[in-house]
């Protein structure tokens, strides 16, 4: 380039050679632009403030962001969504439960609670609402002796319970999320409490409760019990229509953490955030929008094939007219994908008979068809016959023809028309060999034994 510049400079002008570079430079740009690979609009990266985070859609366990998500970390108030999860699945929520004083001997002056009294009667639902909408340890501890007699035996279902579910990296020690070094988890094992207590429904209606009407006990008035997690709030700033529920929690030690459904445009899903920054508005609440947030702009449900879709058409032995087999998907298969995902990426595999032989009928399943994407599996859709192909009629008459030389039947009868011709000709054997033979007669005075007399021939003399 420089060799072309300095032959310029001693045939053209200044302005000349100006406006030749400038030329210059543009095809330059131009060749560079067309030579380079068009890339995709990437994938952003929402960088969450959390210590830990992890977000998924539930219904196929899609992880669409995840930071440290085996971390150990403390869960805090978190804790009880395992809580209410033990709580249902061995109470009735009709049963009516007396709150006594040693219910609040591990509740602290700094817990939250839902102010509830020694000798007040309530229902085990009554104070599950207590325990998930203001976070109310003292409901914790009400439940936990309420269910299981005394607290370490509830706090021991909690273990069992949690190592039913595939965590192993949680450990409780109580059942309200209060600091303790052995009281501990992980994203990934808190979605999994998470997913199995919104499985039940009086749990998924508890937790999107944004506030819950008290009615009056033997010794409180009726009282409105807030939802502390402020997505659910109309009147916040960081209210968020789609969300769900679910928990929050915040110790000094754990930081400030939300557990959090959400669902807009037919998609429903969860996320956690654990160790956020304290604030006025608290980093696990905007964090936990801004996440939710991201996902719905940048991911959708994508179609990858449509039932009825005409996927393969193969040669079938034997078959009326060489008539061919449509293959089609039995099924649709939609899947949730980042919006840039390029499809021509995403790779089929079929498992099908070796060889197709005729006849078949419009929906004989077939086989199946599995799809990949970068080595992971988006699902599977059964295949199955999208055409009727008949039996051509050369192959009628011979699969005719070995039906009845292969049927047992066949040679049940024959085989006793042979015996029966056998018999016949015994018989017939037998018949003429007796009376080929011949008949001596005696008379009636003749004894049996005795010799038949000689016949006296001429004698001489």
């Amino acid at each position: 380039m420089a060799l072309l510049l300095r032959a310029h400079d001693a045939t053209s002008s200044p302005r000349s050679l100006r406006a030749r570079i400038c030329a210059l430079a543009c095809l330059i740009a131009l060749t560079l632009s067309v030579l380079a690979p068009t890339a995709a609009a990437a994938l952003t990266d929402p960088a969450i403030q959390a210590t830990s985070a992890l977000l998924i859609e539930p219904t196929t366990g899609t992880v669409l962001y995840e930071l440290n998500a085996d971390e150990t970390r403390y869960p805090a108030s978190t804790t009880k969504i395992m809580t209410a999860l033990v709580t249902l699945e061995n109470a009735d929520l009709a049963q009516q439960v007396t709150v006594e004083e040693g219910d609040f001997t591990h509740v602290t002056a700094d817990s939250s609670v839902a102010g509830f009294k020694p000798g007040e009667v309530l229902t085990v639902e009554q104070l599950l609402y207590g325990l998930m909408l203001p976070s109310g340890n003292d409901a914790s501890y009400i439940l936990a002796r309420a269910v299981a007699g005394d607290v370490d035996t509830f706090v021991q279902m909690m273990n069992d319970r949690a190592a039913e579910l595939g965590c192993t990296g949680t450990h409780f020690a109580n059942p309200c999320g209060l600091h303790d070094d052995n009281h501990y988890t992980t994203a990934r094992d808190l979605m999994r409490i998470t997913q199995a207590a919104m499985a039940n429904p009086t749990f998924a209606q508890i937790v999107s409760t944004p506030s819950y009407e008290l009615p009056a006990t033997n010794l409180q008035e009726a009282r409105t019990l807030e939802n502390s997690n402020l997505l659910l709030d109309s009147t916040s700033s960081v209210y968020y229509a789609p969300a769900q529920g679910i928990k929050t929690g915040n110790t000094t030690e754990a930081g400030r953490c939300l557990v959090a459904a959400a669902s807009q445009n037919d998609i429903t899903l969860y996320s956690v955030v654990l160790g956020c920054a304290d604030a006025e508005i608290p980093a696990s609440l905007t964090e936990t929008k801004r996440l939710f947030e991201w996902a719905y702009a940048e991911w959708s449900v994508q179609e990858i094939v449509t039932a009825g879709t005409t996927l393969q058409s193969v040669d079938v032995v034997d078959a009326h007219q060489d008539e061919q087999l449509q293959i089609t998907a039995d099924g649709t298969l939609a899947k949730l994908l980042p919006n840039d995902t390029d499809h021509a990426a995403i790779t089929v595999s079929f498992d099908l008979p070796e060889e197709f032989c005729a006849p078949y009928t419009q929906g004989d399943v077939i086989g199946t068809a599995t799809y990949t994407l970068n080595g992971e599996l988006l699902g599977k859709v059964t295949l199955s016959a999208g055409n009727d192909v008949e039996l051509s009629a050369l192959a009628q008459i011979r699969n005719f023809a070995l039906g009845v030389i292969t049927n047992p039947i066949t040679w049940i009868v024959l085989g006793v028309f042979v015996v029966l011709i056998i018999v016949s000709i015994v018989r017939g054997w037998r018949r003429r060999r007796s009376s080929s033979q011949p008949l001596h007669h005696r008379s009636p005075s003749q004894p049996l034994n005795s010799t038949p007399p000689r016949s006296r021939g001429t004698h001489f003399k």
